[in-house]
């Protein structure tokens, strides 16, 4: 990384392993914070709770951090626009419509949740596309913008509708928390499910970092330099949304972080998507495994993950858009 030499592979690689490891000590158990390592090795019950417990439940944080973080900052990239998120294509509001609904209509049970949240949120991005391809003006992008507002609307009127029908003892809170984020239910099963999505939908983002750039030159340039760029914008869009929604699903709203993490990147490494795109990844994790500390930690009820990464992406971003060195690189 010319602009930062320090950003190596090898240390984008150590930092989220680093951090992951010390992640694996902290909780309330048994004192505030900190778990020392000798209780580790001779008490039974912190063996079962690190293994059990935070260690899955660490490793859906890091994919979070990660495939929101990579979501956004290729979303960014393919909209020429920096305040587009993972969740920009009715994405989020599909997944909490399709969460609700579960949760009304079916068995609340956690995998029939993640499986509707992320077949809703898919659809979200399916009936973005069909509807802009049925509007008659402006560029592909615009309409996809327009579909992606409207779209993201139809679902948070089904869901204000399911709210308003739910049992307000029982079913609204379990929609509201759910809504708000979190990641205290996760277990090996939610490892699993996201897994193999996120590793597949990551490889492909990195192999494919370096059309970013021409992507983002517009359709007509991209094209005059042998980018295939309907086929190429389709498949990192697909993408994009798949890793999201996966990990939506299973651990509800969580924003900001596929919105900050890509400015991050961008203002240490530049715009350059070959070098800003595995900073985005290394960094998204990170972000996501101390955002799920501070959740878990900060007191003995868990606060949403959801307030957290809001309450921090918020400010990191005003930081950032205050700070007199802020400028743009390309």
């Amino acid at each position: 990384m010319k602009k930062n030499p320090w950003l190596s592979p090898i240390l984008l690689f150590l930092i989220p392993i680093v951090v992951f490891l010390v992640s694996l000590f902290m909780g309330r158990y048994p004192k505030p914070l900190f778990m020392p390592f000798s209780l580790l090795l001779n008490d039974e019950l912190a063996q079962r709770l690190v293994f059990s417990l935070r260690l899955p439940r660490l490793l859906c944080a890091m994919l979070l951090g990660m495939s929101l973080s990579a979501a956004g900052g290729v979303m960014q990239m393919l909209f020429r626009n920096p305040l587009v998120e993972p969740g920009f294509l009715g994405v989020t509001h599909g997944a909490g419509f399709g969460a609700a609904l579960c949760i009304i209509f079916l068995n609340n049970s956690p995998i029939l949740v993640e499986t509707s949240a992320t077949f809703f949120a898919l659809t979200g991005l399916l009936l973005s596309w069909l509807i802009a391809r049925r509007i008659r003006f402006g560029g592909w992008v615009l309409r996809l913008i327009l579909s992606g507002i409207a779209v993201s609307a139809f679902f948070t009127a089904g869901l204000g509708v399911i709210k308003y029908l739910a049992d307000p003892l029982s079913q609204l809170p379990a929609i509201t928390f759910w809504l708000m984020g979190g990641l205290n239910a996760v277990t090996w099963k939610d490892v699993f499910y996201i897994l193999p999505v996120v590793l597949v939908g990551l490889i492909v983002i990195i192999l494919m970092r370096w059309r970013l750039n021409l992507l983002a030159l517009g359709d007509e340039t991209a094209a005059s330099l042998g980018v295939a760029v309907k086929t190429e914008r389709i498949l990192l869009l697909v993408v994009s949304v798949a890793i999201s929604a996966v990990v939506v699903g299973v651990a509800g709203i969580v924003s900001w972080i596929g919105l900050i993490i890509p400015h991050i990147a961008r203002r240490l490494v530049g715009a350059n998507a070959a070098n800003f795109i595995p900073v985005c990844i290394a960094f998204g994790g990170v972000f996501g495994i101390i955002c799920d500390d501070i959740a878990r930690t900060m007191s003995a009820g868990e606060i949403p993950l959801g307030i957290i990464t809001s309450l921090l992406g918020s400010l990191i971003f005003v930081g950032l858009m205050l700070s007199p060195r802020m400028r743009f690189h390309r």
